[in-house]
């Protein structure tokens, strides 16, 4: 809204041309959803806290997991505040990129709320698959609203290939399928690893911050030709929402840091992960987010090979599942779960930069 109020004037007050900038734009919003976070943060915690919207903490976590219990949840609510409206402030709301972010951070975030309001109701929370069916649900209006982005015409449904110049098979209707199992799959990963306090935001940032790079770049006419990605016009203001992610989660992270004074929930972590999903189809780096986001990609795929194998076997590949809680199993502290599990975030987002130039 800035943008559009601001920039018109450019040609009477030169100084405004800043705002045609999305490097200039993206900085703000970091600045200003960050700024946003530490000033909303405190008084809603003591909300949450008041009402006593307290975390229940399962059986079948770790014994160290037992003093968390009465911990204030639904902090995902402070994220999704502090980064939409920074976002709506700072980037080209005319974008469709940018409302489809938007209304995948606003459905996702209800069915959140929705989960974690029955889940301190009954101590379950909704079944899994009527979660899914909300998710699929979702993922249609999402959907709808990328397909008529004119930039994306004629590319969408065409999946590159990390590492392949040429390679980009069209998969026609399919391509909806697939985009939205990526959407769903990021939004339950990024859910799975949300069991330790910042082990989720941690990776958050960083692969936020790898899709503002790639988003920059695939928006660039010049860069996106010289790196020989597909260049897709207006995709740059998905940078400036995607810095207002990084500057919400770091702000988020101010609290959630061990020990956490509140989590994000499924509030949090089910829109943010949607998010990361919508983010890799926009920029058309979907199977990269395989590699960019790793740790969640773990994460599942620990979960689903537990419960297969005991299926199969009624025996556990590792000691508990999600895969944290094997390394707590072992004896890790819970820092060093969660710092180790950064580190390696950041050596994946690294690696996944690298494969813009490996083609």
């Amino acid at each position: 809204m800035i943008y559009h109020f601001l920039y018109p004037w450019h040609d009477t007050f030169h100084f405004l041309n800043v705002f045609k900038y999305i490097t200039f734009r993206t900085t703000y919003a970091v600045i200003t959803s960050l700024v946003l976070s530490f000033l909303l943060g405190p008084p809603f915690i003591q909300y949450l806290a008041r009402k006593n919207f307290g975390e229940r903490i399962r059986s079948d976590v770790p014994e160290n997991h037992r003093a968390k219990g009465g911990t204030p949840t639904m902090g995902g609510l402070l994220i999704l505040a502090s980064f939409v409206l920074p976002a709506l402030l700072w980037a080209d709301v005319a974008s469709h990129s940018v409302m489809a972010a938007i209304l995948t951070a606003v459905l996702f975030g209800l069915i959140g709320v929705y989960d974690d309001a029955t889940k301190l109701h009954d101590g379950r929370g909704i079944s899994g698959r009527r979660k899914l069916l909300l998710q699929a649900l979702a993922c249609v209006p999402i959907l709808f609203l990328v397909s008529q982005d004119e930039a994306l015409r004629g590319t969408l449904t065409h999946v590159y290939i990390p590492f392949f110049k040429h390679l980009k098979p069209d998969l026609g209707y399919l391509y909806y399928i697939f985009a939205a199992l990526v959407i769903i799959g990021a939004s339950n990963a990024v859910n799975l690893t949300d069991g330790l306090d910042g082990l989720a935001i941690g990776p958050i940032i960083i692969s936020f911050t790898a899709y503002t790079f790639i988003s920059y770049v695939a928006g660039h006419a010049l860069f996106s030709g010289y790196l020989q990605i597909p260049f897709i016009k207006g995709v740059g203001e998905v940078t400036v929402l995607c810095g207002a992610v990084v500057g919400a989660s770091l702000g988020f992270l101010w609290f959630n840091a061990y020990p956490a004074q509140v989590f994000m929930g499924n509030t949090g972590s089910v829109p943010l992960g949607a998010l990361l999903g919508v983010t890799s189809i926009l920029t058309k780096h979907e199977l990269l987010l395989m590699l960019v986001g790793g740790i969640f990609v773990v994460e599942a795929l620990s979960v689903i090979m537990q419960v297969g194998y005991f299926k199969m076997t009624h025996k556990r590949v590792f000691l508990m599942a999600p895969i944290h809680h094997h390394f707590e199993k072992l004896g890790w502290p819970e820092t060093k779960v969660t710092t180790r599990f950064w580190i390696i975030s950041i050596l994946l987002a690294l690696l996944s930069l690298s494969t813009l130039k490996l083609r």
